[in-house]
């Protein structure tokens, strides 16, 4: 069967569709040929039949993967032409520029055979309702599937081959950079950048924690090196936790060659829409890993122990060890182990000293309830364990502190070290501008205007880091002399003073702990009472510590009898919260003038067996209500009930000062408040002028019972009427 039989008056009367793919942007740049011809395919419709209006061209997916794995919106607008029947024929240069995946070439294929669809390439014209077709159809789209994983195959072989002897040139992190020879890795030429990168490492070594690193750069106003890709021009920039983060997590900083450390996986979302995302891999699973393959700033061993540092700086899992260190006073955080369960004590802090304490995250049943296994304050603990820690450290007294005034010397050093380096790129930044203005032909002013402008900047910056420089300079400590040196020593022999001054933040104290000390179990005896600490220093000896625990001793301080008495009887009427607000109303406090909470008021309750609040119905003379409620039962505002109530007109109760009125709903009383008043009932104001009285007299009249008073609550006059008896007194009679 030839092509033009398969074209019939039915496909000609629908549109031809020319679809055009092309796999990267760089082909699309760089391919033109294949792209012009993809274009030709619009003279090839024409010729088939096809009007040159009818002819739709759709390459919105020029540079996108044909794999399946990125969205195609140009493919997808393809696909709901055919199946809704608008599409005669699809035109495409091969099968591989409409789909590199059986999954979209097998749709296409299917929803052309049910539209009476053609598809047609450079071999020919094909109808996918006829097997033939299909057959062919089906072929030539597993070849072209297998085809991109052959070339796939053959790439990723080539790059793996040669990154296992590596020699794989990837991307470089700041500071180093890619020899000569194959696989040679050297340290960046630039001094500034490799002092930089080397202090970050030495200041960790100091400091344990990424974070201290960042925040001395930030504080010493020192910058850091950054390459946005390989090749770039170096920026310095502030430094961020992330960078320094990056730094100190690189293997290639070690010395290692890494490759294959990420893996990119697929998930599908919530609606079924493809989701990419980078995974970092544990190290067993990276693909290959050369230790020592060039030199580093650290060592491979450093490198895998900072690495387990950082890990232990996070926020650990419950029961586990971790964490960095905080600022509390707490000296066994991350430290301390419960001696009765095992696992890791917490800290917290109590009272207006916010004195430390420690307590089990265990929690154990005990008649019904959960408490805690262990409980207990730190005061005692802290002070006793400080003690054995310091006695523990007498022979290496003098040494630690001459290493610390010598680093304190060279901390000083380094940061100026790097003051001077940043004026010395200043300076030739400044130099290169200007080589490069009196490079320019003086009379061509739209080029030298710009290097003028940027010659100009660069003496500014050079201004600044000189300025930086002296201030620094003159800020700088005085380096000690041998006799302050002495001194210093003399003071250092007394390990217990620089520990208990007050420049010693807790912060330092427990990095020092860190240092020495692996675990301390705390196990404690309410009998005795006193706590025993095992402390197990790192290298494996232990050392016991008994601490004795003050008693606890009964409270003395009471509530009030009075406070106490109006609790009791309070309680019969309302709850606790209820009972609170009263009780602050009043002016009351608790024993330790605090305001009273519900919680407070139940403690109370349960100190003295006050039984809480129960509710009761009162059936037969009416039931007890608060005003709010009656109020809804009678459908008024709560408003007019109090109102009532002031005028004496409706009785009420009140326990005390404070508490909530409340008033008896019976019979009589809901019969005042009616929906509208009978026949005899007239306003206030009627009343006034028909009795010659004045209003407050009428009220006394009806609190005495000769006026018959009711509340109308619908209707357009809602309000008070009164009835007047049939004899109305006289003038001279008394009111």
């Amino acid at each position: 069967m030839s092509d033009a039989i398969k074209i019939t008056s039915s496909h000609l009367a629908r549109v031809a569709i020319v679809y055009l793919r092309q796999s990267s942007a760089a082909q699309v740049e760089n391919n033109r040929e294949s792209t012009d011809r993809q274009y030709a395919l619009v003279n090839k419709a024409t010729d088939l039949g096809w009007a040159g209006e009818d002819v739709l061209v759709i390459d919105e997916d020029l540079g996108l993967s044909g794999s399946g794995a990125v969205a195609r919106s140009g493919f997808a607008r393809l696909t709901a032409e055919v199946a809704l029947g608008h599409v005669g024929i699809v035109l495409g240069l091969e099968v591989s520029r409409l789909a590199r995946n059986n999954a979209d070439w097998y749709r296409l294929i299917d929803l052309c055979g049910l539209s009476n669809t053609l598809i047609g390439d450079a071999d020919g014209i094909y109808h996918p309702a006829l097997f033939n077709d299909r057959l062919l159809l089906g072929l030539k789209g597993t070849m072209s599937e297998a085809e991109l994983y052959v070339l796939r195959a053959r790439l990723n072989g080539g790059i793996r081959n040669k990154a296992a002897r590596g020699e794989l040139r990837r991307g470089l992190p700041v500071g180093l950079v890619w020899g000569e020879a194959d696989g040679e890795v050297r340290f960046h030429p630039d001094e500034a950048v490799r002092t930089t990168i080397a202090r970050i490492f030495s200041r960790f070594a100091e400091t344990g924690s990424a974070r201290r690193v960042w925040l001395w750069f930030r504080s010493e106003g020192l910058r850091i090196p950054l390459r946005m890709h390989q090749g770039w021009e170096i920026l310095w920039v502030d430094a961020s936790y992330h960078a320094i983060h990056q730094v100190l997590s690189n293997p290639a900083y070690a010395g290692a060659y890494a490759y294959g450390r990420t893996r990119r996986e697929t998930k599908l979302d919530g609606s079924g829409v493809p989701q990419k995302r980078m995974r970092h891999l544990p190290q067993s699973e990276w693909q290959v890993l050369i230790k020592e393959h060039h030199e580093g700033y650290i060592d491979w061993r450093t490198f895998e122990a900072n690495r387990v540092r950082l890990a232990g700086n996070t926020r650990p899992a419950p029961h586990k060890a971790g964490g960095a260190v905080r600022e509390g006073s707490a000296l066994l955080q991350s430290l301390g182990t419960c001696g009765h369960c095992g696992r890791r004590l917490k800290t917290h802090y109590s009272g207006r000293t916010a004195a430390p304490g420690y307590h089990c995250a265990g929690k154990i049943i005990v008649e019904g309830r959960g408490s805690y296994c262990l409980t207990v304050g730190g005061v005692q603990i802290d002070q006793a364990f400080a003690k054995t820690f310091l006695a523990a450290l007498e022979p290496a007294k003098l040494a630690a502190t001459l290493a610390a005034a010598e680093r304190l010397e060279a901390d000083n050093e380094a940061t100026l070290k790097q003051w001077r380096q940043a004026a010395e790129r200043a300076a030739y930044e400044a130099k290169r501008a200007e080589r490069r203005y009196r490079a320019v032909d003086p009379d061509n002013r739209l080029v030298a205007r710009g290097l003028e402008r940027e010659w100009e900047q660069r003496l500014a910056d050079l201004e600044k880091a000189n300025e930086d420089l002296a201030r620094l300079l003159e800020q700088r400590p005085r380096v000690l002399s041998q006799e302050e040196r002495e001194r210093l020593l003399a003071v250092g022999a007394d390990l217990a003073s620089v520990w208990d001054a007050p420049t010693t933040t807790p912060r330092d104290r427990k990095e020092l702990l860190r240092a020495l000390i692996e675990e301390v179990i705390v196990s404690v005896d309410r009998n005795e009472p006193a706590a025993h600490l095992t402390v197990r220093w790192k290298g494996g000896a232990i050392t016991d510590v008994d601490v004795p625990l003050p008693r606890s001793r009964p409270a003395t301080i009471k509530t009030d009898e009075e406070t106490v008495d109006l609790v009791r009887r309070l309680a019969l009427l309302y709850p606790d919260t209820v009972i609170a607000g009263i009780l602050n109303r009043q002016g009351r406090t608790t024993a330790r003038g605090l305001r009273f909470e519900a919680n407070r008021v139940s403690s109370l309750r349960t100190h003295w067996r006050i039984p809480c609040f129960e509710p009761k119905s009162d059936a037969g003379v009416g039931e007890v209500m608060t005003i709010a409620a009656a109020a809804t039962e009678l459908n008024v505002a709560p408003s007019t009930l109090h109102r009532w109530l002031n005028e004496g007109m409706i009785a009420g109760e009140q326990v005390t000062p404070g508490a909530p009125w409340r008033i008896r709903l019976t019979e009589a009383l809901k019969a005042r408040f009616t929906a509208s008043a009978g026949e005899g009932f007239i306003t206030m104001q009627e009343a006034t002028r028909a009795l010659g009285v004045t209003r407050q007299t009428v009220l006394q009249r009806v609190k005495r019972g000769e006026i018959q008073a009711a509340h109308v609550t619908k209707g357009g006059k809602v309000g008070l009427r009164l009835k007047l008896p049939d004899r109305q007194p006289t003038l001279f009679e008394p009111a």
